[in-house]
């Protein structure tokens, strides 16, 4: 009786139980640490209610619940899972043309004993840091900063780590007149022929060219609460309907959910996240995700740098299904 309760009432309805058990738990916690009273008992029954409440909750995500959730402003950023994952980071800065777009960041670590490159789009913490880093969006320069430092790669023979997370590259006038898609175009061309493996993951949002602009890759994966799409559910719906309220419909029909992705062939793997998604234990997302990158280096390292190069082009012209009359 108590499961079909829950699968009867909305998401906000279960939300506001969860944040009810939250207090109800962290007051009980407060007082136990006190030693005004032992609580172990309602303690762990109040987590266990916790608990099938969030399974509950998860099991009815729509797509534009996930879009939501993917942009949730305490979900790990490519900062984080660098300083979880990688040992002696050092970024690198600038495109040798114009400056350093802080909304890419670029760098050399290591991986465990595996040296690697990493670039991600970095979207800032603060207020302050998310202004500097245009929320993610990046410029023509961190696209170019981006293929420099992967070409640096390449030559040194360093394997390339792409983490995925912006709504799209940066639209506006600025942006277009120092040739925006002219350095997403190149560095999509640029990345089918680089002669050193390259695993994408997309840990946010997948926005657009933005994503696409260094999501060309050997592997290709997705953490479970990411998604991957064309165009953002709201761009979708302003064109299709005239209409943002219409973002919803917009998500179901772009199939940008991890679990449309693969049923598409568009991604190679799903990463699981922990219960509650990512922001509830990023410890536990970046081992996770090292596992998984840990496994693909691994896996590329044994093939020939000729087939590598050869397969990854045939990945890309073999995505998508169509009917030839």
């Amino acid at each position: 009786m108590e499961k079909m309760a829950l699968r009867e009432r909305s998401i906000a309805e279960l939300e506001n139980m969860m944040l009810e058990l939250e207090h109800r738990i962290e007051d009980l916690e407060n007082a136990s640490l006190k030693g005004e009273s032992e609580h172990g008992a309602e303690l762990q029954y109040l987590r266990e209610e916790q608990e099938k409440i969030q399974k509950e909750i998860f099991s009815k995500l729509t797509p534009y619940d996930i879009v939501k959730l993917a942009r949730h402003p305490l979900r790990p950023l490519s900062t984080d899972y660098i300083g979880f994952i990688v040992e002696d980071f050092v970024e690198l800065h600038g495109d040798k043309r114009f400056g350093d777009d802080k909304a890419m960041v670029c760098g050399l670590g290591k991986i465990d004993q595996e040296k690697v490159l990493i670039v991600g789009h970095r979207k800032g913490k603060s207020t302050k840091d998310r202004i500097a880093c245009n929320f993610g969006m990046p410029n023509p320069e961190g696209y170019r900063k981006a293929l420099l430092k992967m070409k640096l790669a390449e030559k040194f023979h360093l394997p390339i780590i792409t983490l995925i997370d912006t709504p799209g590259a940066n639209p506006d006038i600025g942006a277009e007149e120092r040739g925006q898609a002219h350095a997403i175009a190149e560095s999509i061309y640029e990345m089918c022929q680089l002669r050193t493996p390259i695993i994408n993951i997309v840990i946010g949002e997948g926005g657009s060219g933005g994503a696409l602009g260094i999501g060309i890759g050997d592997k290709f994966a997705i953490l479970e609460y990411a998604y991957y799409s064309v165009i953002s559910p709201e761009g979708c719906a302003a064109i299709l309907w005239k209409n943002g309220e219409k973002a919803p419909v917009a998500a179901k029909s772009l199939q940008l959910t991890a679990k449309d992705l693969l049923n598409l062939g568009i991604v190679d793997e799903v990463i699981p996240e922990p219960l509650g998604a990512a922001h509830k234990d990023p410890g536990k997302t970046a081992e996770t995700m090292k596992s998984y990158l840990l496994k693909y280096l691994h896996q590329l390292k044994t093939i020939p740098t000729d087939t590598l190069i050869e397969n990854r082009y045939n990945r890309y012209r073999n995505i998508g299904k169509y009917l030839e009359i």
